[in-house]
Order: C-alpha cells, then sequence, then structure tokens
C-alpha cells in the first residue's frame, strides 16, 4: 500500500490500487473523516465523504481559493449565534408568557441547548482557525473581530460541558421557584435552590480564575467588564461612599420643603400599557424588530433583530412601570443599533455590561428626568389619566424626587448607587469565600442601615431576595449599573458640546440625540475596548467626576 500524504499536512492519504497479495488496508483521514478499504485491487467502501469532494479541496486550496480561517471563524459565530437566539428568546418566554407546569421541560431543553452551544463553542478545529487567522493578513476592523472571537473561544474552553449544563439547571429551577417565594418572603425556601447556584458559581470562578491568575470574584466580572478588577471598583465606590450620604442628606432636607401631590389614583394596566407604548414611539423604539410585554421583573432580551422588553405594572402608582420602559428602551435601542455587517459576531456584540447600562441609564436619567422630557411625559400622561398630579411642574417633582427606599429598580437616581455598592460588596466576598450564602440576609440588613439608615430584618422580600440576578448566578453584574451612570453622565457632557440637547427633546423629534449615539457608542459593537470606546467618545477614560457634577447640578 502506498500512501500519498506528504504534500500538505490536512491531505487526505490517497491509496493506489495494489496487487491482490498485499494486505487490505483501511485508510482513515482525521480531518475530513473520509475512510476507504482497499480490497481485490479496487476501492470497495467510502464513507462520511467522497474521494471527489477531497480531491476538488485540494484543488481550491492548491489554488489559494480555500476559504480563510478567518472567514471560517465568522461563519462558525454566525452558527453559534443562530442557538444563542433559540436560547434567548426561550429565556424571554420562560420569564414573560411561559405557564408555570412548563417550567421543568423547559429548564431541561435550555439546559441541552446550553451544552449545544458550549459543543459549538469549544469545537477542536477553532483553535487551529485561531492560530491561522493571526497570521493572516486581515485589516483593523478584522483584527478586532479576531480579538472578540477568540476571547469568547476562551472563556468558553474554560468550563467542562458538565458545569454549563448544571449550572443552567439549577439557575432555571432556582429563578422560576424565585418568582413564588419573593412575594412569599420565603427566604428558607429560596436558599435551597440558591445554595447550589452559589456552589456552582464558586466552581466556575475558581476555574476562571485558576486560568487568569485573578481572584475568583474578578475572573466573573471580567464575563461582563472586561479588563475591570475589585481592586478599581473599591477605590472607584471608596470616593462615591465619601461624598453621596451627605449629598443624599442635603437633597433630601432641601425637597422636603416644596409641595408635591402624589399620584394616589387608580391607574388601570391597559393605560399604563398604552402611555409607554407612546414613550417608546418618542424614543423611536424599532416596533418591527421587538415588542413589549409584562413580566414579575423589567428586563431587556431577545437579539438584535428582535429585542425583548417587559415592565411591571401596579394599578396604585404608574411611576415605576413608565421609568421601567424608558430604561429597558435604552437597553433596547444599544441592541438595534448595533453594527448590522458583524451580526451573529462576537465584535457585533454589545462592548461590556457597564456599556449596556450607560444606554439605559441614558435614556432613563440623562434624557428621561431632563425638564423637557418631562414636559412630553406629563402631556402624554395627563392624556391617559386625569388629576391636578400630572402638572408638568409637579410632575417634575415626581421623577426627581429623592428619598430613601428598599428597592434598586425602583431607587431615584442619587440612592441608587448606594444600592449597587452593597450588592457588591456582598457578592465579592461571596464569590472568593470570604462568606457564607446564609450569612447574606443579615449583612444585607447591615450595609441597607449604614447606607440608607433601612432595615430589612425579616424583611426578604424586599431585602436579598428582590433581584433576579443573584438566581441563576450572574455574580460580577451589579457594578455595571454604577459603571453605566458615571458613563452616561460623560456621554452626555461630551454630546452637549455638538448637540443643543435641550432644545432637540423640547421639538419631539430626538433623531440629533441618537445619531450621536449610534455615530460614537452603538455602531461601534464591541470592535474597541472600553477605554478605547469612552476615550473615542468623550476625549478621556472613565471620569467618575462627571456623574457627581451632574447629580449636583440637577438636585442642589
Amino acid at each position: 500500500m502506498l500512501q500519498i500524504n506528504s504534500i500538505h499536512p490536512r491531505l487526505l492519504s490517497f491509496v493506489l490500487p495494489l496487487p491482490d497479495y498485499f494486505i487490505k488496508p483501511l485508510v482513515f483521514c482525521p480531518p475530513c473523516g473520509l475512510q476507504i478499504i482497499y480490497n481485490q485491487g479496487r476501492f470497495v467502501e467510502q464513507t462520511y465523504w467522497s474521494l471527489w469532494r477531497w480531491l476538488l479541496n485540494y484543488f481550491f486550496y492548491s489554488q489559494g481559493i480555500m476559504m480563510s480561517a478567518f472567514k471560517k471563524l465568522v461563519e462558525h459565530s454566525q452558527k453559534c449565534s443562530r442557538f444563542q437566539h433559540l436560547s434567548a428568546i426561550c429565556g424571554w418566554d420562560a420569564a414573560s408568557m411561559m405557564p408555570a407546569g412548563g417550567n421543568q421541560a423547559r429548564s431541561e431543553a435550555m439546559a441541552e441547548l446550553s451544552v449545544h452551544i458550549h459543543g459549538l463553542m469549544t469545537q477542536p478545529q477553532l483553535a487551529d482557525w485561531i492560530a491561522n487567522a493571526e497570521n493572516e493578513n486581515l485589516n483593523a476592523e478584522q483584527k478586532s473581530s479576531l480579538r472578540e472571537i477568540k476571547r469568547q473561544w476562551q472563556q468558553a474552553n474554560l468550563l467542562p460541558e458538565k458545569l454549563v449544563q448544571a449550572k443552567s439547571l439549577a439557575g432555571s429551577k432556582c429563578e422560576h421557584a424565585w418568582r413564588t417565594q419573593r412575594g412569599e418572603n420565603d427566604w428558607v425556601g429560596f436558599e435551597k435552590n440558591w445554595r447550589e447556584v452559589v456552589e456552582l458559581s464558586r466552581e466556575e470562578a475558581q476555574i476562571r480564575a485558576d486560568a487568569a491568575n485573578l481572584t475568583p470574584y474578578d475572573a466573573m466580572l471580567d464575563i461582563y467588564e472586561p479588563g475591570t478588577s475589585s481592586a478599581s471598583l473599591d477605590a472607584l465606590f471608596s470616593d462615591v461612599k465619601t461624598w453621596l450620604p451627605g449629598l443624599i442628606d442635603q437633597v433630601i432636607e432641601k425637597q422636603s420643603t416644596e409641595q408635591l401631590i402624589a399620584p394616589t389614583g387608580h391607574y388601570p394596566t391597559d393605560k399604563q400599557k398604552a402611555l409607554g407604548l407612546e414613550v417608546m414611539k418618542l424614543l423611536k423604539f424599532d416596533f418591527e424588530h421587538g415588542r413589549l410585554d409584562e413580566s414579575v421583573h423589567p428586563f431587556c432580551g431577545g437579539v438584535p433583530s428582535d429585542v425583548r422588553i417587559t415592565t411591571r405594572y401596579d394599578e396604585s402608582e404608574f411611576v415605576q412601570s413608565l421609568m421601567g420602559i424608558v430604561h429597558e428602551t435604552g437597553h433596547a435601542r444599544y441592541e438595534q443599533g448595533l453594527p448590522k455587517a458583524l451580526a451573529g459576531t462576537p465584535a457585533g456584540e454589545a462592548r461590556s455590561m457597564g456599556i449596556h447600562e450607560s444606554q439605559s441609564l441614558f435614556f432613563e436619567m440623562q434624557v428621561g428626568r431632563s425638564d423637557a422630557f418631562i414636559a412630553h411625559l406629563a402631556r402624554m400622561a395627563g392624556n391617559q389619566f386625569s388629576g391636578p398630579e400630572f402638572e408638568q411642574e409637579n410632575f417634575k417633582k415626581i421623577y426627581t424626587r429623592v428619598k430613601k427606599d428598599f428597592i434598586r429598580v425602583d431607587a431615584d437616581e442619587l440612592t441608587y448607587p448606594a444600592h449597587v455598592i452593597l450588592r457588591y460588596e456582598i457578592e465579592r466576598d461571596l464569590i472568593n469565600g470570604a462568606i457564607k450564602h446564609t450569612d447574606v440576609p443579615e449583612l444585607w440588613n447591615q450595609k441597607m442601615q449604614d447606607y440608607l439608615g433601612l432595615s430589612t430584618q425579616g424583611n426578604f422580600t424586599n431585602g436579598c431576595m428582590q433581584d433576579i440576578h443573584w438566581t441563576d448566578g450572574a455574580f460580577g453584574y451589579f457594578p455595571s449599573y454604577t459603571l453605566g451612570a458615571m458613563y452616561a453622565a460623560q456621554f452626555m457632557a461630551a454630546m452637549k458640546q455638538t448637540v443643543d440637547v435641550d432644545q432637540v427633546i423640547q421639538s419631539g423629534d430626538l433623531t440629533p440625540i441618537f445619531s450621536w449615539l449610534e455615530s460614537n457608542i452603538w455602531s461601534k459593537g464591541s470592535l474597541l475596548t472600553t477605554d478605547e470606546l469612552v476615550k473615542g467618545a468623550t476625549g478621556e477614560t472613565l471620569n467618575a467626576k462627571f456623574f457627581q457634577d451632574h447629580l449636583k447640578a440637577r438636585y442642589l
């Protein structure tokens, strides 16, 4: 038997006809999976791929027209993205539409899908494709795209398939039960499910930490905020804690003398939804590629071509549902504005969760609570409801009222950072192993008293069980909210250098604002690092002074 396989290491062994007295060989080529059995002077079996396919591949390769390694990576990323699309829509449905009895089967299906996606993202040939692509003649955009593909591949290869599946199942189970347990203040029931989520998250964190030479929490933080460390956050948040409590007290004292008519009527859900949809139109949400629904916890899900946002309604008040819609619309507009040419690839995704939150908070806080925007809200709300509370000046007081309260998602922009810092400090110590998961309720109570003067003793619903993030192991996400608020203030300061923001909002056509965001933020996807993106848009990297100045200007 003669094998000719020295032309190129990936080429198939080629078998020539030989006399009958030669040993009958089985030739197998791992790269293309072709098996050829030689018997009695002829080929008698070919499986998996034909010899003709190999010959064509060899011809294309020899002519230099084989698909480049980079293009293979792009197409593979797009394939993975299609399955992630399915997972995202399944997650939205589970949170907003699925009947309770469907949870077990849905959890198993989503866990299976997670395993399949993980398998695709860890296929052995990707290592060769990445290595080959790094030696190809790529332009600047392609190099950035390759950087993100490689990062995603490295992240995926850290985790064993069994852990991915176990965490998905545990998270689905815990989150589904939490939706009922939170309303019942059932810490005991929640703790039983959450224990496994914490254990699996710690296992994941340790694997990531060992690979990157980081602390376990920093390794989880890197998923959401690449390049950010707990050391940098400790310094940033320590500074905030030196001036925020005094500013909160100062503003509360100032507002205590103001007359405010609080909304106390009955606000039907259908009218609240109609109001929300009208505001979404003002914010130019693309309803051809998205929709609004209801869930226990407001969120933005789906994919850029099919964005799903939700809010929650309380018929005794309308403020929180409306601002929830404005917040989630900010997330949605970012998703809808990501570069379509890079769709389905890591470079076409949001830069980081801090940047993502900067867009939602830009909509909710920077634009949504401005005098000019509140004038639009007062008019729209007055068309749905009636009463003196909908007069513009009173409406402004409602939306800029500072109050120490229990719920993060309902917090004003002045007290919001305190909620985030509390969660950051707890999850940092929890993942690093400094505290046990059973310590969380008491620590939460202590920090709420320290930062906001409120006790959550025995009040798990409005304490450590109020957020969805920890139910499925999203440890490391919370800092993104305050980072996002800081980025948003910095973006607004930069925008005002070229755009008359107040005049634009007053006009009712916010296109110039969205054009600036699209040009400087949305269209960049993940082609730039976070520091590069922020510096390109504002002239400098993150500077928390813009956030502090914004709060003082608005509230003092």
